[in-house]
């Protein structure tokens, strides 16, 4: 953690940011509750999990860590919506009005981002930019809901520079709506992240090495 640390304060420093603007969402799936109880003693607070199953079999051992949050990074169905409303805190990829009012219903305080597609891969989920004024529409007539900004999966690559345009017409995005908040960078590309503006990076094989498929 140490190392993702320094990392993380010497990106920022190069962008003129304070570190502290930075939130790490340690993404645990594959791992067991006592990875996640591991990180959270070693004072990691925000956790992203990719499967409503996956991680609703670990809850009971986790949900009442204090000052815990769990947030859902995965494409979300919205015949999925209630049970995800129901066990996570955050849910980031929010990217239609149908979801949007499925998680309403549940009548949760929940916080959302909206999922934004700015790739052409047909494996990437996430609303196209010009969705988006139907779907903050949707949020706004939800009482139950805050949004705090916008999230985006790049192309993946080995090299992280290929991630940035996606970056940073995703920070365009955000500037253009008033949104405080940008999810976007893993453990390959989240200094690139930073540079262009992200406030949450996801993180998972640089804080717990490659996962092991079950």
């Amino acid at each position: 953690m140490a190392e993702v640390r320094d990392r993380i304060e010497r990106a920022a420093a190069r962008a003129g940011r304070a570190s502290s603007s930075i939130t790490v969402v340690a993404v645990t799936k594959v791992f067991p509750a006592a990875v996640i109880r591991e990180a959270y003693n070693a004072g990691l607070r925000e956790f992203g999990e990719n499967y409503v199953q996956e991680f609703e079999a670990k809850a009971p051992e986790v949900r009442e860590l204090p000052g815990a949050r769990f947030h859902l990074i995965g494409h979300l169905q919205s015949n999925k919506a209630k049970r995800a409303g129901e066990l996570f805190d955050v849910i980031q990829t929010v990217d239609s009005p149908k979801l949007v009012r499925r998680l309403a219903e549940t009548g949760r305080g929940l916080d959302v981002m909206l999922e934004v597609k700015l790739s052409a891969e047909q494996a990437k989920s996430g609303a196209d930019p010009s969705e988006l004024p139907l779907i903050l529409e949707a949020i706004c007539a939800a009482k139950n809901l805050r949004l705090l900004g916008l999230m985006t999966m790049p192309p993946w690559s080995d090299d992280a520079e290929v991630s940035r345009p996606y970056f940073r017409r995703l920070c365009e995005l955000s500037l253009e709506l008033g949104l405080p908040h940008l999810s976007m960078g893993m453990s390959h590309d989240f200094e690139v992240a930073i540079e262009e503006g992200a406030t949450f990076i996801r993180l998972g094989t640089a804080l717990f090495g490659k996962r092991k498929k079950p």
